[in-house]
This record gives C-alpha cells, sequence and structure tokens, in this order.
C-alpha cells in the first residue's frame, strides 16, 4: 500500500499526513476483516431457513404439530399450545437421546 502526501512545504508536515491517512485505510481494512468474520459467523448460526434445518413444524388448519428430529407428528395441536402435554415428544426425544448413546458406545 502506498500513500503519497505532497501538500506542504514541509516534509514532515506531509510525512505526518501521510501517516495519518496511511493509519486510516489500514484501520478501515482491518474493520472491514472484522465485520465478514462477524457476518460469516452470524450467518453460519442463522442457517437458511430450509425444511430440512427445521426441528418443528405447526399446523394450525389441520391442528397437526411434527417434530423432525425424531419423526413424530401428533393431531393434539391445541393441547399441546394450551396445556402444554408434552409427554408425547418427550419420551420420544428421550428414547432417540438414548437410542444415540448406545449406538455410539458400540
Amino acid at each position: 500500500m502506498v500513500v503519497i502526501q505532497q501538500d506542504e512545504k514541509s516534509q514532515h508536515k506531509n510525512k505526518a499526513k501521510a501517516l495519518k491517512v496511511l493509519r486510516a485505510r489500514l484501520y478501515e481494512i482491518e474493520r472491514q476483516k472484522k465485520e465478514a468474520e462477524r457476518s460469516q459467523i452470524r450467518k453460519s448460526q442463522i442457517g437458511s431457513g430450509d425444511r430440512s434445518e427445521r426441528i418443528r413444524t405447526y399446523n394450525f388448519p389441520q391442528s397437526r404439530i411434527t417434530d423432525h428430529r425424531i419423526h413424530l407428528t401428533s393431531y393434539k395441536l391445541e393441547q399441546i399450545m394450551k396445556e402444554g402435554e408434552l409427554d408425547e415428544f418427550i419420551e420420544a426425544l428421550i428414547a432417540r437421546n438414548e437410542a444415540e448413546r448406545l449406538a455410539g458406545e458400540s
């Protein structure tokens, strides 16, 4: 990177101005790198919203809830949402977790 400054008659003043410009350019480059890195991290956390990334789907017209991780579909959406009847899902998640741990041990 090259900075040329010839506004003043004094070489010292030109050098000081050139160093300020250089410092500002370097700072901007570093800021852009950090911003790009932060943006990349955020994009990796957010995901695309694609169906394959979804955990659960709520279908209110059909009163259906589907948990895609355990492939469980229930038609008790109102009881789940209003009364918190999550036992069916909790038991299925626990069973899947135990099966994964057993598969990992063998």
